[in-house]
């Protein structure tokens, strides 16, 4: 009797993990990605969030109307020039696809810079860090630093744009949108990293 019931255990688990390795808990949908060919032969992707409608949530130090309600931003002297928001994050088609982190530093105690982690379920997160001012007095470059899943063997940048709406017709439009667009290679290449390092920082 004890070695049925030890055996049917074992069995039991065997045929979980089974299960779970074959049969995934989460069938995540994978909205199609809208992907064009650069000249240089790497891939490039627009991204875009509307504003104020695709911003979750905002902390930042003496916040008059904090998002959501209620935050409560972290008092301590180093935080007080660290502005952190959290988006949902549209394709060209407008279909929201994932979200994203972005991360400023502004203030006497640490180096002027702006972190962005962009996470797209089925596909992975890409990890970008760039420089506070714009490389050409509009948009900010800055390099991919680390990836996941389908972006992990990438290399390559990520600007960042705002661009206002200019429909003042419609009362109901956001305010503008950030635009992101992507330019990855899937080869190391140690040129593609310095030149969006040395573009963003010019």
């Amino acid at each position: 009797m004890l070695k049925t019931l030890i055996f049917g255990f074992l069995v039991g688990i065997v045929g979980t993990i089974a299960a779970v390795y074959f049969v995934p808990v989460v069938d995540q949908h994978r909205e199609s990605s809208v992907i064009s060919v650069s000249p240089n032969g790497g891939n490039t992707e627009s991204f875009h969030i509307d504003i104020p409608t695709d911003r979750i949530m905002v902390g930042a130090p003496k916040q008059s109307e904090p998002l959501p309600p209620g935050l409560r931003w972290p008092e301590e002297e180093q935080f007080d020039g660290v502005r952190v928001e959290l988006f949902k994050v549209r394709n060209a088609r407008e279909a929201v696809i994932g979200v994203a982190s972005r991360m400023v530093a502004d203030s006497d105690q640490i180096e002027d810079s702006i972190e962005w982690v962009l996470h797209i379920p089925a596909r992975g997160t890409f990890y970008v860090t760039m420089p506070a001012e714009p490389a050409d007095g509009i948009r900010r470059v800055g390099a991919l630093r680390a990836g996941t899943r389908e972006f992990r063997p990438m290399q390559g940048e990520l600007s960042e744009r705002w661009v206002p709406n200019t429909d003042d017709d419609d009362i109901d439009a956001p305010d503008g949108h950030i635009e992101l667009v992507t330019s990855f290679v899937g080869a190391f290449s140690d040129n593609v990293t310095e030149s969006a390092v040395t573009e963003g920082g010019s």
